[in-house]
């Protein structure tokens, strides 16, 4: 019997492996239990591995194969004491060794945050990442914790198993590839997707996945737009066309037009001359208003297309953003892309009546509109529009400026002096509502008279002086003292003789040498 159990153990022990502690080894998962896996690895007793070894404890299942490093062949509890993470490290250090220099690429998982950056698991070691180098911008801790990560071994101790990892030269050198990638396929004409990085005054700038390409704010919209933010915002993905490309400026030109047709290929059909089209007011300026009368179509309605009248229309004054108005197409300029546009000729030409309307000496009322230095403007029956001269405004008084007469919105009487319905003007005269007096003045102010003169102006060429009423005559330079003449003020009395009386011209000619 004692033969017999002699041989059995002889034979049980022959079947025993030979283990040394800081070997690695396979094993085979016996259990698994809240604290501990069990393995077999063929010794006379099983081995036990701390289940926090494990990053999936879940994973680990009775019958799968391990490896473990043996730590402790017999503790003070008389266990097999195995080691699944020195195993890890320790076979990591090994292929380390082999294979890996700084400035390779490695996989690696962040397992935790240390003062001054992470920890990362690469090959079952500790790796340490500095902040500096992490360019984890962007990324929320749970990503940083989940993701692998791809790094660049930055500087590697391997006596004394120290790695340090860099990822911003990683994300450096995965940047240029994917620009020297992007570069390689870009094509003009081509559409591509980016994403809205940046708005400025003249333009978007979009990142076409590593290259930035400016959308210039004339390329965004077959219609008018004041500015890139009515069309796109930061963060939008939109598809553009690469227009033009420049690889050693790192230039690329965009556009978001031209992805749909030109509105204007097809604008001299849709609009006519002659036809008539209703459009949204876009813009207002001083010469005229900017109507869209299609999406992407806008045409110019000038100032002088606005009303028959030909006094000066302020268009700012007129109308109103977005205000919506019918309009008259006068011409189309595909190549210019210009539309010509009137409100006037939505309505009858009162020029092409005004001769049977207004006969020379007519007595006709108007309101002052506007004025000149040379006249007034009034607006008369039917809109059209008049002038008084300066000249026209009194017989006798030299009027400087119309205002010294009439006020805007002043209704007045006045006869109609002339009428060129070819040209649209209409000429008006307000001193003709009497009789002129220059015959009876010339009785009265014989030459060789000597009459009492109020001062009115001083000039370069003399003295203007009042004889009676608004009756006005000049003290030639060549009659009157220097001295005198100069020092002489409006309100002033001064005695003159008539020299001169002009009937056909209208003028008193005054001599202050008695």
């Amino acid at each position: 019997m004692s033969t017999e159990k002699s041989l059995m153990e002889e034979l049980y022990e022959s079947t025993l492996k030979d283990i040394k502690e800081g070997e690695i080894i396979k094993g085979t998962v016996a259990a698994v239990t809240p604290k501990e896996i069990i393995v077999d690895i063929g010794f006379k007793s099983e081995g036990f591995v701390p289940i926090e070894e494990f990053r999936s404890p879940a994973e680990v299942v009775v019958g799968s194969q391990i490896e473990v490093l043996i730590e402790n062949i017999e503790d003070d509890h008389g266990r097999l004491i195995l080691s699944f993470a020195k195993a890890e490290r320790l076979k990591g250090w090994q292929r380390i060794s082999n294979d890996i220099n700084e400035g390779d690429t490695v996989d690696g998982r962040v397992v935790r945050t240390v003062k001054g950056g992470y920890i990362v698991d690469v090959f079952g070691i500790e790796a340490f990442l500095p902040m500096s180098l992490s360019a984890f911008k962007g990324f929320s801790n749970n990503d940083i914790m989940i993701k692998t990560f791809k790094f660049v071994v930055a500087k590697m101790n391997k006596q004394r198993r120290n790695l340090i990892l860099s990822r911003r030269e990683m994300v450096q050198k995965e940047r240029e590839e994917v620009r020297e990638k992007l570069w390689s396929e870009i094509k003009k004409g081509q559409k591509r997707k980016g994403v809205v990085k940046g708005i400025t005054d003249f333009g978007a700038f979009i990142d076409l996945g590593g290259i930035d390409g400016l959308l210039h704010i004339t390329d965004m919209s077959w219609s008018r737009i004041n500015h890139p933010s009515e069309i796109v915002s930061v963060g939008q993905r939109i598809e553009v066309l690469i227009l033009d490309f420049d690889k050693d400026n790192s230039k690329v030109s965009l556009g978001l037009k031209q992805i749909i047709a030109n509105p204007w290929d097809e604008a001299a059909s849709k609009f006519p001359a002659g036809s008539r089209v209703k459009g949204k007011i876009v813009n207002i300026m001083p010469y005229g208003v900017f109507v869209e009368i299609d999406k992407g179509i806008e045409g110019l309605l000038h100032a002088s297309e606005i009303t028959w009248q030909k006094k000066m229309v302020n268009p700012q004054e007129m109308f109103k953003l977005a205000e919506i108005i019918e309009v008259q197409i006068i011409n189309v300029d595909k190549d210019a892309k210009r539309i010509s546009l009137s409100m006037k000729q939505l309505e009858e030409n009162p020029w092409s009546s005004v001769a049977q309307k207004f006969n020379v000496g007519d007595k006709v009322k108007g309101i002052v509109r506007g004025f000149t230095d040379y006249g007034a403007f009034v607006e008369l029956e039917g809109g059209l529009e008049g002038m008084i001269h300066v000249s026209d405004m009194s017989w006798t008084k030299k009027i400087n400026h119309p205002q010294e007469v009439l006020q805007k919105g002043q209704a007045v009487d006045m006869i109609i002096q002339g009428v060129d319905a070819q040209n649209h003007k209409i000429t008006l005269g307000l001193k003709q509502l009497q009789t002129n007096p220059w015959n009876d003045i010339a009785q009265k102010f014989p030459v060789g008279s000597v009459v009492a003169a109020e001062v009115v102006m001083n000039s370069n060429f003399g003295v203007f002086v009042k004889l009676e009423g608004d009756i006005e005559a000049l003290v030639y330079s060549s009659e009157i003292d220097k001295q005198q003449a100069t020092s002489l003020k409006p309100g002033d009395k001064l005695q003159v003789k008539v020299i001169k009386v002009d009937v056909e011209a209208m003028k008193i000619g005054v001599s202050a040498r008695l």
